[in-house]
């Protein structure tokens, strides 16, 4: 996974662009800079696994009935009945000097781009984690096994539990991501998981690309 550079106003259509640098070790990164969009590469991960939703800009299902926007309180754990992980290694995620987004120091932690939106809230809440390490999978290894309609819940540090339903799960080059679509607000809470794509490079040490998982909130508590 890796690092992403953020410049987006609170309750504007302003994103900061992403290029993603993944490496394949526990110090991967997500590198982000400014000007970049992003477009869909192949409609696989490895060439073989095909992926929920064709790698066409994702749409969210109809708004209606959806529940109510919550307040602001930080993720403390993150469930995934689909693909078998659950964790309470969730870490906050700031910039760099260079203004960049932090990635998590641990290969089992899932980090939480805390200067953006908290799940729950209106807009694309954003958690990152690596694919793998030195020594064997990393907590999001499995991620891009996730399809349309699986659930995604999060344990807020204020004891709600928020449920988010997928939607779309795209693979795209690190040199074109979809900065708007993945960082671009939202009239309602979303939810945006992040790792490392594609295939390994060993000349540069780097993944080739990232993966995305686009998910709506579709329950929360009153």
């Amino acid at each position: 996974m890796g690092r992403h550079t953020r410049t987006r106003r609170r309750g504007s259509s302003i994103a900061a662009a992403v290029t993603a640098v993944c490496a394949g070790t526990g110090a991967a990164l997500l590198t982000l800079g400014l000007g970049q969009a992003y477009v869909p590469s192949s409609p696989s991960l490895d060439g073989s696994a095909p992926i929920s939703a064709p790698p066409t800009e994702p749409t969210a299902p109809a708004a209606d009935g959806e529940p109510v926007a919550l307040g602001r309180s930080a993720p403390v754990a993150l469930t995934i009945p689909d693909i078998d992980l659950h964790t309470s290694h969730m870490v906050e995620l700031g910039l760099d000097h260079d203004r960049r987004l932090e990635a998590p120091r641990e290969w089992e932690a899932v980090g939480w781009y805390s200067l953006g939106e908290a799940p729950g809230q209106t807009g694309p809440a954003v958690l990152a984690g690596h694919l793998d390490s030195a020594t064997g999978p990393a907590v999001f290894h499995r991620l891009r096994e996730l399809r349309d309609r699986d659930t995604v819940s999060v344990e807020r540090a204020d004891g709600v539990v928020v449920d988010f339903t997928v939607y779309a799960v795209q693979r795209y080059a690190k040199g074109d991501f979809p900065t708007e679509e993945v960082y671009g607000d939202t009239d309602r809470p979303e939810l945006r998981l992040i790792t490392c794509g594609g295939d390994f490079d060993t000349a540069t040490g780097h993944y080739t690309d990232n993966v995305v998982v686009f998910a709506v909130l579709t329950e929360a508590p009153a």
